[in-house]
C-alpha cells in the first residue's frame, strides 16, 4: 500500500533524508477536509511537514467526520487539532438563510457530536443571506418538521404500541411526494433563483433502497427524479437483463433462455409475444443468438452492444418507456463494465456470464465502487435523491429528510462480526475475536461510536439545505436510537447526547418536543402531521417547442492532425509492427527481412566462433512481448537472478503461454544479457548493476507535435528530421547516414497533434545521467545459419538500425526522455543529463565474456547524440520545421 510504504520510509533509517527533500519542494502544504483522514495518513503529514520548517496548515470540520466504513478516523484529526500552534474556526456560513441557522442552533443547541471534542458552534449567514430567500411557499417556516401519526390505519402499530416501520416508510415517501407536488404548484420563488423547479430540490437518504423507494414515489406523481449515483449499477434490472442476454448467448440453441432474452430490452418481446411465438419465430431467435455469440467471440463485448443497437433499434424501443433515459443510461453502463472485464482478464462467455452473475448478487450489498455507482442520466430539472454520504460537499435549495428518524445499523451481539472502536488511549483497534469477556465491552464501544457519527451524519444532512429543509418523525421501535431522537431527548444540559435512549416518546410528547422549537427559533421552525389524502400529479409547466434546424458541417478537416506513434509511421514500410507502442496488443520487433550485404558472414573469424545463447528460442511478435514483460517485472539485482528471471518467465507463462522450447536455457540467455557490459555510453555497467531505485521501466510518454491541438506551424515531415539529422550529426554518428533512409516512401510523410510510445527502460547512471534503453529479440542471421555474435557486431547492429527504421525509433524516444527529463531536474540540460540510446539485441548478449568490437560488446547498438541534435530534434518536433 502506498500509504504504509512511505509512512515506513518516513519512519526508517533514511527516513529524515526523504522528509527533507519534501520539505524542500514545498513552502507551505494544505490538507483539505482533514476529518476524513486516517493516522497514517496524519503520521506521514506530521513528520514529512510537522517540524516547523514548512507551514502545515489542516482544513476541517469534525462534525463532518462521517466515513468511517471507509478507514476515515476523526480521532486523528482531534490529535492534530491537540498539536496545532494556532486554530482559526469560520463564523460565517455562505451557504444558508440566517433562518435557518437559527432553526438548527434551536435544534442542536451546544450538542456534543460522538466526543467531547466535537461541539456544534453556532455562525452567523453571510450579509447577504441575512433573511429567508425562499418566498410565497405553502409553508415559508426554513425547518419544517413533519410527524407522523402511528395509529393512522395505513401505518399501524406493533404489539407494543410502535409504528411498524416498513408502512412509516412507505407512508413517508408518499408524503415526500405530496409536499413536492405541493411546493412545485405553489409558485414559490427562490430569490435570484426564479420559480422553484424540480431541480431546485434534492432529497437526502441513509440507504439506496430509500432513494429508490422516494425516486417510485415522486415518479408516480409525475414529478422527474433522478437517483445521483445511488446504489450499483449492477443491481439494477439493465444488470439483470445484460445477465440473461448473456446466459443465452452462451447457449444460443437452449429454449429456456432464448425465452428469458427474449422478455429483455435487447429483443423487446412482451409476455403474450413469448406465448403466441411459433417454431419459425423462436428459430430467428435462436439464429440472433448464434450470430451474437460470434459478435463477442471475435470482436467482444462493445461491437456486441453496437450490434445489438444497430440491429434492434434499442434506443428507440427503450427510450419509449417512461423511465427510458435511466434504463438506457444503465444498459450502456453495465457495457462498458462488461467490456472491461473481459479485455483485462481476457474472458470468453462463459467466464463473462460468470463475472456477471458474481457482480449481480454483490449488488445486495451496497457498495461505494465509483465505477459501479450509477450514473446520472439527467439532472438538469429532475429532483436529486441521494445518500447523504453522498452528499457532502453539495448544496441545494430545498432539501427534504424522509429518514432521519431511523438509525444506521450497529454491531449485533447475537450476529458476532469484527468491530472497530477505540481504546481508551484513542487508538483505532479491531476486535475479531468474536468471542471473549471483552467481547461485550468492545460492540458496546463501537456502538457508542457509530451513534456518534450518527449525530454526524444528521449534520451532515442537515447543512445541505440554503433555504428551507423538511424532516420527518415516525415513532417505531428503533427511531429512539435516531440522531434526531436523541438530539431532542437524551441530550443533557452539558450537550451530551447519550447513544442509546431508555424509552420512546408518544407522538404527542415528540410533537410538543418540535413545537419547544418554535419558541427557540421564532417564524424559523413549524411542526405538522404527516398526512397523506390522496396524491395528485404535477403537471409542470409545457416548455416552448424548439425551433430545429439540420445540422451542417462547415468547419474544414486538418488532415495531417493525429494521434500517431513511431508504429503508425513506419507502418508502411513493413508489415511487422515494431517496438512496444500502448495501441500493440504484442512487441513485434522479430524483422524476418534480410539483407545479404548485412548479414553475410566471412569465410572465417573470431566473433562467428561466438554462438549466441538465445538461439534456440523461438522468433515472433508473442516471444518478443514475453521477454519485455519479464525484464519489466524483474529486479536485476536481485541476489538470486537465475530464480528471479525463472519465476518471471513463469508467471508471463502463466499470463499467456508461448512456445519457448527449453526455458532453462532462455532464463540462462536472459541472465547471460542482463550481465552483459553495455559500453562506454554508460560507463561499462551492466544491466545487473541497475537497481529499481535507478530505472522507470514501460515510461509512457504523450508529446505534442507541432503545438498539439492548437498547430504551430506546418505538419512535422520526416525531410525536416533528416535535415536536422544531418545538420547535427558527425562522422562517428552511427545514425549520421540515416538521414537518407528518412526519405524512405513507406514512412508517413507528415503529422501534427500527438506522439504516443512507451519507453522500454529509462536508466539513470552515476546519480544524474540517463538513458533509453529498448530490448530487440530480432534474428538477425540468414535462413539456415546458425547465429553468433558476428551477427550482433556493431557494423550489423547500425545496418539493423538502418534498415528496421529503429533509427526514427531512437530519434523519437530520446526527445521524449529529452522532455520528460526537462520537466522534472530543475537544473536541466541535455549535456550533462542525456547519456545516450541503447538497444539492446538480447540474442547476441553472451555475459561478461561478450565479444567487444570497437569499444562496443556485440549486440548492443550504442547512439550517443550530441545535446545540439537533442535540442534541434525536440525544437523540430515543436515547430514543424528546423529553427
Amino acid at each position: 500500500d502506498l500509504l504504509t510504504r512511505l509512512a515506513q520510509t518516513l519512519g526508517g533509517a533514511g527516513g529524515e533524508d526523504a522528509a527533507a527533500r519534501l520539505r524542500a519542494r514545498y513552502r507551505v502544504v494544505l490538507v483539505d477536509e482533514f476529518q476524513d483522514t486516517d493516522p497514517v495518513q496524519w503520521r506521514i503529514m506530521e513528520t514529512a511537514f510537522g517540524t516547523g520548517e514548512v507551514t502545515l496548515v489542516l482544513i476541517g470540520d469534525p462534525k463532518q467526520a462521517i466515513y468511517a466504513f471507509r478507514g476515515a478516523d476523526v480521532y486523528a484529526y482531534i490529535e492534530a487539532a491537540r498539536t496545532a500552534g494556532a486554530q482559526h474556526t469560520l463564523r460565517t456560513n455562505w451557504r444558508s438563510d440566517q433562518p435557518l441557522l437559527d432553526a438548527y442552533d434551536a435544534l442542536f443547541g451546544t450538542a456534543k457530536l460522538g466526543h467531547e471534542g466535537i461541539v456544534y458552534r453556532e455562525v452567523s449567514a453571510a450579509p447577504g443571506n441575512r433573511r429567508a430567500r425562499l418566498s410565497d411557499a405553502p409553508d415559508p417556516a426554513a425547518l419544517r418538521v413533519r410527524v407522523v401519526d402511528r395509529d393512522a390505519p395505513q401505518i399501524g402499530t406493533t404489539r407494543q404500541g410502535y409504528a411498524r416501520t416498513g408502512p412509516a416508510r412507505e407512508h413517508v415517501a408518499r408524503d415526500v411526494a405530496a409536499d413536492v407536488v405541493s411546493l412545485l404548484r405553489s409558485g414559490a420563488r427562490i430569490e435570484g433563483g426564479g420559480r422553484v423547479r424540480p431541480g431546485h430540490i434534492a432529497v437526502l437518504v441513509k440507504t439506496n433502497r430509500n432513494a429508490a423507494r422516494i425516486r417510485d414515489a415522486l415518479e408516480e406523481v409525475a414529478v422527474p427524479a433522478v437517483i445521483n449515483g445511488a446504489g450499483s449499477v449492477f443491481g439494477t434490472d439493465a444488470a439483470r437483463e445484460w445477465l440473461r442476454l448473456l446466459e443465452a448467448i452462451e447457449r444460443p440453441a437452449y429454449p429456456p433462455r432464448a425465452r428469458s432474452a427474449a422478455l429483455t430490452a435487447f429483443l423487446g418481446w412482451t409476455t403474450e409475444a413469448v406465448a403466441a411465438a411459433d417454431d419459425d419465430a423462436w428459430e430467428r431467435v435462436h439464429r440472433r443468438l448464434h450470430h451474437w455469440a460470434r459478435v463477442l467471440r471475435a470482436k467482444g463485448v462493445a461491437s456486441l452492444a453496437e450490434a445489438i443497437t444497430l440491429e434492434e433499434g434499442l434506443p428507440g424501443r427503450v427510450l419509449a418507456l417512461a423511465d427510458g433515459e435511466r434504463r438506457l443510461t444503465d444498459l450502456r453502463h453495465v457495457a462498458e463494465l462488461l467490456h472491461a472485464a473481459a479485455a483485462s482478464e481476457q474472458m470468453g462467455a462463459t467466464a463473462l456470464t460468470a463475472w456477471l452473475r458474481e457482480r449481480v448478487l454483490e449488488a445486495a450489498r451496497e457498495n461505494g465502487d465509483e465505477e459501479r455507482s450509477r450514473r446520472l442520466e439527467s439532472d438538469a430539472e429532475a429532483v436529486q435523491v441521494l445518500t447523504v454520504h453522498r452528499s457532502k460537499g453539495l448544496e441545494f435549495p430545498v432539501v427534504y429528510y424522509p429518514d432521519l428518524w431511523e438509525p444506521s445499523p450497529t454491531p449485533r451481539r447475537d450476529r458476532p462480526a469484527p468491530v472497530v472502536f477505540h481504546d481508551a488511549e484513542g487508538r483505532r483497534t479491531i476486535d475479531v475475536g468474536l468471542e471473549g469477556p471483552q467481547w461485550g465491552g468492545h460492540v458496546e464501544r463501537a456502538t457508542d461510536e457509530q451513534r456518534g457519527e450518527d449525530l454526524r451524519l444528521a449534520y451532515v444532512a442537515l447543512t445541505r439545505a440554503r433555504h428551507q429543509a423538511v424532516l420527518w418523525w415516525a415513532g417505531s421501535f428503533d427511531s429512539r436510537n435516531s440522531a434526531l431522537t436523541r438530539l431532542l431527548f437524551s441530550r443533557d444540559d452539558a450537550g451530551n447526547v447519550a447513544a442509546s435512549a431508555r424509552a420512546l416518546p408518544s407522538d404527542a410528547e415528540a410533537t410538543a418536543r418540535f413545537r419547544a422549537l418554535e419558541g427557540l427559533a421564532p417564524g424559523c421552525v413549524s411542526v405538522s402531521g404527516a398526512q397523506v389524502h390522496g396524491l395528485d400529479r404535477w403537471e409542470g409547466t409545457a416548455a416552448a417547442p424548439a425551433e430545429l434546424s439540420a445540422s451542417s458541417f462547415e468547419r474544414s478537416l486538418d488532415w495531417w492532425w493525429r494521434r500517431t506513434s513511431y508504429s503508425d509511421i513506419t507502418a508502411g514500410t513493413y508489415e511487422a509492427r515494431v517496438a512496444s507502442e500502448p495501441e500493440e496488443p504484442v512487441v513485434e520487433d522479430e524483422d524476418r527481412l534480410f539483407d545479404p550485404a548485412i548479414g553475410a558472414p566471412p569465410a572465417a573469424g573470431d566473433l562467428h566462433d561466438v554462438p549466441a545463447l538465445l538461439d534456440t528460442m523461438p522468433v515472433g511478435a508473442e516471444v518478443g512481448t514475453l521477454v519485455h514483460r519479464v525484464f519489466e517485472a524483474t529486479d536485476f539485482a536481485a541476489a538470486d537472478l537465475t530464480s528471479e528471471l525463472a519465476r518471471h518467465v513463469a508467471a508471463a507463462q502463466a499470463r499467456r503461454r508461448v512456445e519457448l522450447g527449453d526455458e532453462e536455457s532462455v532464463v540462462a540467455g536472459l541472465r547471460a544479457a542482463i550481465e552483459t557490459p553495455l559500453g562506454p555510453a554508460v560507463g561499462g555497467i551492466r544491466l545487473r548493476d541497475v537497481t529499481r531505485a535507478d530505472r522507470l521501466d514501460e515510461l509512457d510518454f504523450e508529446l505534442p507535435l507541432v503545438g498539439g491541438d492548437t498547430p504551430a506551424g506546418p505538419a512535422l515531415t520526416m525531410t525536416a528530421l533528416a535535415g536536422v539529422l544531418a545538420r547535427h550529426a558527425g562522422p562517428g554518428d552511427p545514425l549520421a547516414g540515416y538521414a537518407e533512409r528518412l526519405t524512405d516512401p513507406g514512412l508517413r510523410t507528415g503529422v501534427r497533434g500527438y506522439l504516443t510510445g512507451s519507453i522500454d527502460l529509462a536508466l539513470r547512471i552515476d546519480g544524474g545521467r540517463f538513458a533509453v534503453v529498448d530490448y530487440k529479440t530480432n534474428w538477425l542471421a540468414p535462413p539456415g545459419e546458425p547465429l553468433s555474435a558476428w551477427h550482433h557486431r556493431p557494423a550489423a547492429l547500425t545496418a539493423e538500425m538502418w534498415h528496421s527504421h529503429y533509427g526514427l525509433q531512437a530519434i523519437l524516444y530520446v526527445v521524449a526522455l529529452h522532455r520528460y527529463l526537462r520537466w522534472r531536474l530543475p537544473d536541466y540540460s541535455a549535456d550533462r543529463h542525456i547519456a545516450g540510446v541503447l538497444y539492446l539485441f538480447v540474442r547476441g548478449m553472451t555475459g561478461p565474456e561478450t565479444p567487444v568490437v570497437d569499444g562496443i560488446p556485440s549486440g548492443v547498438f550504442s547512439w550517443q547524440p550530441t545535446p545540439a541534435l537533442v535540442e534541434a530534434l525536440s525544437d523540430v518536433l515543436d515547430r514543424g520545421a528546423p529553427a
